[in-house]
């Protein structure tokens, strides 16, 4: 055991030493539309700086595993699960988490508006990582009908089972065609 050097199996130089290695990264992103300039350590990943830093607590975390959804947030106008991406590898990207979709006058996106009407929640849990999942589904263009949408959201797990209400709440935003 003695001849293991931790730092050469990590891929590092055997001389290395541990303050050597970097300990932080500077990052850009444009988080809910505002640029901000940071410093994280590599292994970070977006959900981790999210809510632990930024304190966006709206991204929830479920399973840690990209099993669940609750972590979805927009990339680029991508839906990406937050917990299996590394901060690092999003330098330059815009983020949008459930806080970023209301206006700046306070009023809610057309999607938000419909998972209220359509009553498309039960304890909330879920909730934001759904509704980001919608309006990125929404954008790609992928949901015409309720099985399409269904098979399209089945990332995101609703452990209360408002499968339904979710399902009717994207075809009305998708039948009024307003989605910003």
């Amino acid at each position: 055991m003695a001849d293991l050097d931790l730092p050469a199996r990590q891929g590092f130089a055997p001389d290395a030493s541990p303050a050597a290695l970097p300990s932080e990264i500077p990052l850009t992103l444009t988080i809910n539309g505002e640029r901000r300039e940071l410093h994280v350590r590599p292994w970070t990943t977006l959900l981790d700086l999210l809510r632990e830093d930024l304190h966006l607590y709206g991204t929830k975390k479920g399973c840690d595993h990209g099993q669940c959804g609750a972590c979805t947030v927009l990339v680029n106008g991508q839906r990406i699960n937050s917990c299996l991406a590394l901060a690092v590898s999003k330098d330059g990207c815009e983020v949008t988490t459930v806080e970023g979709l209301a206006a700046s006058d306070g009023a809610l996106h057309p999607m938000q508006e419909a998972f209220i009407e359509h009553d498309a929640f039960q304890c909330g849990y879920c909730t934001p990582g759904q509704i980001c999942s919608a309006i990125g589904l929404v954008h790609e263009g992928h949901a015409r009908t309720p099985e399409e949408i269904r098979e399209q959201m089945s990332g995101n797990i609703c452990r209360c089972g408002a499968y339904t209400n979710i399902v009717d709440a994207i075809e009305d935003v998708l039948a009024k065609g307003t989605t910003k």
